[in-house]
Parts: C-alpha cells; structure tokens; sequence
C-alpha cells in the first residue's frame, strides 16, 4: 500500500505513536494534518522515551521527510522547543516541513482559551489551555494570522496589531484580565520567523509528488474520533477532525488516495477529561487498568478514566471512518484479570442498541451491555508470534474481529519497537 492512514479510533491515547514510530520506519513521507500541541505521542526506543506533541513521530529516522501539513494550527514557541530537545539528543530535524498555511497560536490564544475555560466553571470541557480552540475559531472567522504571512514583515506588523487591538478588548472589557503590549509580540514571533523560514513550504506540492511517484505516505493521526468536532461526543471534543476525512482537507489530498485506513485502539478504553463514559471502571479495577498501563497525558499527565473495550464505539468509529484494518495495543495490560468483558450493546430507557449515540444525554443514560471472557495469567511482552500468545488472548482478539466487523493486523505486547506482532503486512 502507497499510502497508510493512523486513526486514533476511540477517545485519543490509543498508542498510535508506537504504531506511526513502527511504521514510519517504511514510508518515505509522514504527514501530521491536524490539531495543535493539545495531543501527544510518546515513542520509546531502545529505552529511551520520545514525546512528541506537534511534531511528526517520523522524525526519528533521518531519511523520512515529516510534514506539518496545512489543516494544523500551529505553536512557533512550542515547535521551537521540541526542536531543540531533539537536537540535544543528536536528533536531526532538517526533514521537517511545515505548510505555509497552517495558522499560527499567539499568546492571546493560549490567555482567551484559559479564561474561557475558567468562566465556565462546573461546565468545563477540559481544554489542554494550548490555544487550539481560539486559534481555529480565527481560522473559520477569517482573521487568523497563517504562517506564510507571519513570515513576511510587513503583512504581519499589520495583521497582527489589529488582532491584538480587538483581542485586548475582549480580554480586558469582558474578562476583566491584562491584555497583550503588540510590540512585544510583533519583535518575539519575527524572532521565530527567522529561525522557522528554513521548514516552511507549500506541503501539499510535496505529499501530491510523493504519492506521484508511487513514495510510501504515512498519514499520522493525533487525537481520536470520539474527539472529531463534528462527529464525536460534543462538547467535549477537539477543535479539529482527527478523523480520515481531516486528512483529506488538513493534508491537501483527494479522498481517493487513502488506501490502508488503520484504526488503533487500546484492549480497553480510556478517556481524558469530562463528558460521558459507558464503560467506565469507577473503581478497582479501573485504577488496576490505569496503573498496568501508566494511564497518565503525555501532553498533559493528567490520569486517565478506564473501562472495558467498547465494541459499540469501535463499531461507529469504523464506519465514519473507513476502517479497513486494526491494530490492537496494550493486549499485555489485561494479562492477570479472571475475566475480561467487551460492551456489545447499550441499554438507553429500557431498549438495547448496538448503535453510538449521537445525543450526549443519550449516550450519558447508556448502561453497557457485555459478553465476558476468560481472561489469562501469561506474562506476553515477550511473544514475538501471533501463533505463541495465550489462547484466551486469541480468543479475545478473535471476538473482537467478529464484532467489529475487522481484521486486527497488529498486536502491540509492550512498548517497545520490537513487542509488536504484525500478523499481515501494511506496507
């Protein structure tokens, strides 16, 4: 397959940067193309941990070109960091790229998204206070500041004191906080812009030539579907469409060219932050799954609720998405558990469906309905072949497929670069 697409097919945290890591190490080209550095991924190789929030996992490898592409919005301060972390550890970044026309997060951006996450008080949606929001809503409001044209001195002088005029007012006038000096930002960002001239391209020449000439595409997820602003458990969601349907517009591609769409999701299910949780384990063995599997952000380390696999999810997030395959992770956290459940329906007023709601109220009256498995006692971070885990392991992965309707192409045991089981080749 030419190109392969990462999806994160639950709420986020799945472990698609072991799965990017793995496979960018056969693709030529590794694209991020949405969100901001709200999301993480943490890459361990050879003992040796990796996080990375907006850059691509790609950048491991010398001769992959990583690509930031157009639908990200993007944080000069933070990219500038990562960077350097990265190149203290000998890691060479010159194969970065990032589209002319992602838009760029200013200090406003991170102060509004702080505010108004503060003023909404028991009603809080658990926003990262990254700027991500704020920055997209410029972006559909038409008075966002691109990257292309914070490069350019004279455009972005003007650009942006209007922006800090009009954003001072809404920070001074309704929230009653400092407002931002201009001059202060304007000589800060030109800063940036001298050192991030060197990465910036039109993206989407580059991905079209790549895919042209017939290069492997490795297209890299961030976040999870449940997050999809559009078609996850709004409000609480993200800003953006870490779904397959972003990559098209945040990438600059027609959807014809995604092939191999992959969706990675954990054993169980985790989730981040407030909103509705069918599944989740409020008790012992919730806090057994989150200690097993070091359930804590790599962006924010905030720990996360866990429950059992939500097959009803995994089902709907199949369908919005095209999923042609899975890649199963963390199989080794439910190593020791008597008996393992997977939800198969939810019971809402009485009736039993095997559909996701698209009502929050629904979905927050949804009480899981579940088949239990014989779990296994084995210790499996050590099994290289699928044909060697328990056979309670297999089983479990075997109903998995049958109700989700998927192959599970890859089986993550650890970690690790090697504790992976690719049962069918992706690329």
């Amino acid at each position: 397959m030419p190109s392969v697409v990462v999806i994160g097919a639950q709420w986020g945290d799945e472990g698609k940067g072991k799965i990017i890591d793995y496979l960018a190490g056969k693709a030529k080209v590794v694209v991020r193309a949405q969100g901001g550095n709200n999301a993480g991924h943490t890459v361990i190789v050879e003992d040796k941990k990796y996080a990375f929030h907006l850059l691509p996992s790609g950048v491991l490898y010398k001769d992959k070109l990583n690509i930031i592409g157009n639908g990200v919005v993007f944080d000069p301060e933070g990219f500038l960091k990562e960077v350097e972390i990265l190149e203290a550890q000998g890691i060479d970044t010159s194969n970065i790229r990032i589209d002319e026309r992602v838009h760029v997060i200013f200090p406003y951006h991170k102060k509004l998204d702080a505010l108004e996450e503060e003023a909404r008080g028991e009603d809080q949606i658990g926003t990262t206070k990254k700027g991500i929001g704020p920055c997209y809503m410029d972006k559909i409001e038409r008075s966002g500041i691109r990257l292309g044209e914070m490069i350019d001195k004279e455009i972005f002088k003007d650009r942006l004191f209007r922006q800090v005029e009009r954003k001072n007012e809404i920070i001074e006038k309704i929230y009653g906080s400092q407002g931002f000096d201009q001059s202060v930002i304007y000589e800060t960002y030109c800063e940036y812009a001298e050192k991030l001239k060197q990465y910036v391209a039109d993206t989407t020449i580059l991905v079209h030539e790549a895919m042209s000439a017939g290069e492997k595409v490795l297209f890299e997820g961030a976040q999870g579907t449940l997050l999809d602003i559009d078609l996850g458990t709004y409000p609480y969601v993200t800003s953006s469409h870490p779904t397959s349907g972003g990559f098209c517009i945040g990438a600059g591609i027609g959807p014809n060219k995604l092939q191999e769409i992959i969706g990675v999701v954990k054993a169980y299910t985790t989730r981040v932050g407030l909103g509705p949780f069918p599944t989740e384990l409020d008790n012992e063995v919730g806090d057994l799954i989150r200690v097993k599997g070091n359930e804590f952000g790599t962006t924010t380390g905030r720990p996360r609720r866990c429950g059992w696999f939500d097959g009803v999810m995994v089902k709907y997030t199949t369908r919005i998405n095209g999923l042609t395959s899975i890649s199963l992770m963390l199989l080794d956290v439910l190593s020791g558990f008597e008996k393992i459940k997977i939800c198969t329906g939810y019971e809402i007023d009485g009736k039993v469906t095997e559909h996701f709601p698209a009502n929050l109220k629904a979905l927050g009256k949804s009480k899981p309905v579940y088949e239990e498995l014989d779990g296994w006692e084995e210790d499996i971070t050590k099994v290289e072949r699928y044909e060697d885990l328990p056979e309670n392991a297999k089983k479990y992965i075997a109903r998995i497929e049958e109700y989700v309707g998927l192959p599970v192409k890859i089986v993550s045991v650890g970690p690790k670069r090697n504790q992976t089981i690719v049962r069918e080749s992706i690329f």
